[in-house]
């Protein structure tokens, strides 16, 4: 029998605190130390996150999601960033994700992301595989890779290649689980802040 799931993953995007998003862009030069961390902090907030409890989906599942993430943009480095204006407190990134099971344990996705009112739009992909299948007694494990690309943002090319494990156990109706990993930024200057600041180098970040 067919497997289908539709997740519609929780979020409530009028929170205090959120402000009208803008436009990322540049207007002055930056500093090494200010493009590292405005790099770690977006590549961090736009890396792939586990949606879904670890397991296979099976060759005939299917999983359809909608989700709204809010990315803490808080810190006094991204004023630089919003081309002078007042940054927002926290940009709300709604996103798309589908995935599809395939034949032995490995399970393929992808997702879409774009931020109304900013050229902030992001896409990616998963790969992931089960090496422990869920038993009577057994949890099941689940390794998985990930990417995503920053799009649409001229003075900035972020992209993320994440590798992580997640185990967990049916338990009744719900499926609790506990996942772990790395993630590696790729953050390069370009547009119109690489002329602003020309000495700016490109940051590779390791982040747990």
């Amino acid at each position: 029998m067919k497997r289908f799931f539709l997740t519609m993953i929780a979020a409530t995007t009028l929170m205090t605190g959120v402000a009208a998003a803008a436009d990322i862009g540049f207007i002055s030069p930056i500093s090494q130390s200010t493009f590292r961390s405005l790099s770690k902090e977006a590549g961090m907030g736009l890396a792939y996150r586990y949606a879904a409890p670890p397991g296979s989906l099976g060759i005939t599942g299917f999983d359809a999601g909608v989700g709204v993430s809010l990315i803490d943009i808080g810190s006094g480095y991204w004023q630089d960033a919003f081309k002078g204006h007042t940054a927002p407190e926290y940009i709300t990134l709604p996103t798309l994700r589908l995935r599809k099971g395939l034949p032995f344990g490995i399970d393929v996705g992808a997702m879409y992301a774009d931020v109304s009112n900013t050229d902030i739009r992001l896409y990616g992909a998963e790969i992931s595989k089960e090496l422990l299948e869920e038993g009577t007694v057994s949890p099941s494990l689940s390794l998985r890779g990930s990417y995503t690309r920053l799009d649409g943002v001229d003075d900035l090319d972020i992209q993320t290649v994440g590798i992580d494990a997640a185990i967990g156990k049916s338990l009744l109706i719900v499926t609790p689980y506990l996942g772990g990993g790395m993630v590696w930024i790729d953050s390069r200057v370009s547009g119109n802040l690489k002329t602003l600041a020309p000495t700016l180098v490109n940051e590779d970040i390791w982040q747990p």
